[in-house]
């Protein structure tokens, strides 16, 4: 039987590589729903190609076009109903590869509906760790992970058996500017932070890889994806990109997951797990592949790394208000509005403008969102 998929923001990278993994297998996987937030041209063209039932366009000004682009198709507009259509009886699996804070209420719905998530949305767990894996745990859901981090700590796991890990490596290639003196990454603009060496991402993503702010986001999503204190979470510059993360015991033995910098390898996995399918794509070369480098990172390069520790060793809202200061800081320096360095100094003092709360309900994090983004918007027009 085939696997029935809705795919949250399929406009975007993760969305396109999810729909290329379909193509490789149509008798395996079917798009019964996908949805973007204005790429009206992109999505319509997805509709035809693959007949989904259901196509949402979030942003209502939009729906007229894609009404237009559609005749006769069932047609919606709004995050109001993404949440009720994921919930639907025809939908098995939601691939959540929105981006930013937009995701958490579709993955909140679509976990209290019992569906499986694949995960590519980081924000959600990042801005809401504890209320999302509560519910998910409340309702018997499995969370699968596509960032390829994850996905190789996930993967590690399942080898491990009973064997309870002492500490996580997450991999970071490094970005773009890994090899930049700082008073250099202090003048890059957005064309030379959007250049990441290894890996084919959004823009959002590609700066927050640029600024280490993505592998922070990851550590945070770590702590909650996996249960484990962020003490025992370490961050591993590796360029090269070839192993994706590793887990260590207590005898010092470790374990890495290797392959080739694709996402197709961790959104087909989440989708096919616990199977694996072949995928048609570059296989290691081990031969080819020479040495493999790590180094700690940068802290003082990279600030936004230490940034999201410090928010998530304190806890509560602060992962919230960090990405909310993010993604309004990132908007204006992908609009030439700020300096590179303006987006871990905007970040710095919304966080120290925060009204802490310990233990957040759900409205207090989307206060919380809202609050940190204006405060945030505040500094960069000031």
């Amino acid at each position: 039987m085939k696997k029935r998929i809705a795919i949250l923001g399929s406009t975007g990278s993760i969305g396109q590589q999810t729909l290329s993994v379909v193509r490789q297998h149509p008798d395996r996987f079917e798009v019964v729903l996908l949805s973007a937030n204005s790429r009206v041209d992109i999505l319509s063209g997805q509709a035809r190609e693959f007949a989904s039932a259901h196509l949402v366009i979030c942003d209502p000004e939009k729906y007229p076009s894609l009404q237009a682009a559609l005749p006769g198709r069932a047609v919606h507009a709004g995050i109001d109903a993404l949440c009720d259509l994921v919930q639907g009886e025809d939908v098995d699996i939601v691939v959540a590869a929105m981006v930013g804070f937009s995701g958490l209420r579709p993955t909140l719905s679509a976990i209290r509906s019992g569906k499986t998530i694949a995960l590519a949305n980081k924000e959600t767990l990042v801005a809401a760790g504890a209320i999302v894996m509560g519910e998910a745990a409340r309702r018997g859901v499995q969370i699968l992970p596509v960032d390829s981090e994850h996905s190789a700590i996930f993967q590690c796991l399942a080898a491990a058996g009973e064997n309870v890990p002492v500490r996580l490596h997450l991999t970071a290639s490094g970005g773009p500017f890994r090899t930049w003196e700082r008073s250099r990454i202090a003048e890059a603009r957005k064309e030379d932070a959007l250049r990441h060496p290894n890996w084919s991402m959004g823009a959002k993503i590609t700066i927050d890889s640029a600024t280490m702010m993505n592998k922070g986001f990851e550590v945070i999503e770590a702590r909650w994806l996996f249960d484990m204190p962020v003490e025992k979470i370490h961050v591993v510059v590796h360029p090269e990109s070839v192993i994706h993360s590793m887990i260590e015991f207590s005898d010092g033995a470790v374990l890495a997951q290797l392959g080739s910098p694709d996402m197709r390898e961790p959104i087909q996995l989440a989708l096919s797990w616990p199977e694996r399918l072949t995928l048609d794509n570059r296989k290691l070369d081990f031969g080819a592949l020479g040495n493999l480098s790590f180094a700690e990172p940068d802290l003082e390069k990279f600030p936004c790394l230490s940034l999201a520790f410090e928010a998530i060793r304190q806890g509560g809202n602060l992962p919230c208000a960090l990405n909310a200061a993010n993604e309004a800081a990132v908007a204006a320096y992908l609009r030439d509005r700020i300096g590179f360095y303006d987006i871990p100094a905007i970040v710095r003092e919304v966080l120290s403008r925060t009204d802490f709360a310990d233990n957040p309900s759900l409205e207090a994090i989307f206060a919380t969102h809202d609050a940190a983004f204006a405060a945030a918007r505040e500094l960069i027009w000031s």
